[in-house]
């Protein structure tokens, strides 16, 4: 075994889980789930079946991840955070086939309590705020807050806050690493210099 679990956890036949991973107290993993590398599943969170999670994501405790939802690599999910699958369940109708794909694409951070409602596309590095409730897509670099969420900014790749509309012309400086963003429009473009052997996006 290539990974680190407790002994109170399950982690059913025919599950992959990575390398240097680390799966805690009372975790249920189901058979068909796919987890990368360094990933980190704490107290108490259940994965189900059609889930695909990238290396380095962090799960928070109470935290179910669904059939149909993908996480890419490095995604931050807080604590007691909610995924759903289906758009209008009901305990007297069987609804299994209605399954709706959720995509959280790389680097995302989804704050505790937030809940993001099944069908949704989560834009890379977006920073979804504590108790917000995500019900339509989110562009990259997006900051969302609110019931229903709504955007109010702009973060970088490390976590800080850019001093940018959230839409029109600009561009702004990452302090703590000095990357350059540039909003056109509704679009926040990550600034590749020219050293890195790629052109301006």
């Amino acid at each position: 075994m290539t990974y680190a679990i407790h002994p109170s956890a399950i982690v059913d036949e025919g599950a992959h889980i990575g390398e240097g991973s680390r799966v805690w107290h009372f975790v249920h993993v189901c058979g068909g789930a796919r987890i990368g590398k360094g990933v980190s599943l704490g107290q108490n969170v259940f994965v189900g079946n059609k889930v695909v999670m990238g290396d380095h994501c962090k799960i928070q405790n109470n935290v179910s991840v669904y059939d149909n939802v993908t996480l890419e690599e490095g995604v931050f999910c807080g604590p007691s955070m909610v995924f759903t699958n289906v758009y209008n369940p009901r305990a007297l109708v069987e609804r299994k086939n209605e399954y709706m794909n959720t995509l959280v694409k790389k680097g995302v951070t989804l704050g505790a309590n937030c809940t993001i409602v099944c069908g949704v596309t989560i834009g890379e590095y977006a920073l979804v705020g504590a108790g917000a409730l995500v019900n339509k897509n989110v562009a990259a670099y997006a900051l969302m807050v609110g019931v229903p969420a709504r955007q109010i900014g702009w973060i970088s790749e490390f976590g800080e806050r850019l001093p940018l509309p959230c839409e029109g012309q600009g561009e702004a400086v990452c302090q703590h690493t000095g990357t350059r963003y540039v909003l056109a429009g509704k679009q926040l473009i990550k600034h590749i210099e020219p050293s890195e052997g790629k052109a301006l996006s």
